[in-house]
C-alpha cells in the first residue's frame, strides 16, 4: 500500500521544480495540469493540481493506493464494518489512468481515496473524480 496526497497550488511549474528537488526524483507523469510523483521509500504516491488560489484547506485529498482487487475489496469491507459510509467508483478515468476506487471522509470534511490503479491513459476526466471534493470546500 502507497500513502497518495493530492495537493492543489498555484504554480504547477514552480511547484514541480521544489517536489523535484524535495524528493530528489522526478516526476512520473507531467501533465499542463497535473504532475505525478511515485516514491518507493517511502511508499508515497504525490500528486500536483493548479487551481486559481490556496486558500483554507489546500489539500485536495488524501489516499492509499492498493495493487489488487482483492486488497481494494479488503479495506472497503473493513471500512463497511467500523461504519464508514463509501461512496464507489467503477472503471472511472481520472488522474490520467483507469482505475477503480471508494471513498470515504472524515469528521473535517476531508476525503480520503482507496484505489487501484488499472491502466495509465491520455484522458483525465477530473470532473469525475478528485476535483469534485473542491466543489465542497
Amino acid at each position: 500500500m502507497n500513502i497518495h496526497i493530492g495537493l492543489n497550488v498555484t504554480d504547477l511549474e514552480t511547484s514541480l521544480t521544489f517536489y523535484t528537488k524535495l524528493f530528489g526524483a522526478k516526476p512520473v507523469k507531467v501533465k499542463p495540469d497535473y504532475v505525478k510523483f511515485l516514491l518507493e521509500k517511502p511508499g508515497l504516491n504525490f500528486t500536483l493540481r493548479p487551481v486559481d488560489r490556496v486558500e483554507g484547506n489546500h489539500i485536495n485529498h488524501f489516499g492509499f493506493q492498493v495493487f489488487s482487487t482483492d486488497e481494494l475489496v479488503k479495506h472497503k469491507e473493513r471500512l463497511e464494518t467500523e461504519g464508514f459510509f463509501s461512496r464507489n467508483e467503477s472503471d472511472t478515468t481520472c488522474c490520467y489512468a483507469k482505475q477503480d476506487k471508494y471513498w470515504i471522509t472524515d469528521p473535517d470534511g476531508h476525503e480520503w481515496e482507496f484505489f487501484l490503479t488499472k491502466e495509465d491513459t491520455e484522458v483525465d476526466t477530473v470532473d469525475s473524480c478528485c476535483d469534485e471534493m473542491n466543489r465542497y470546500w
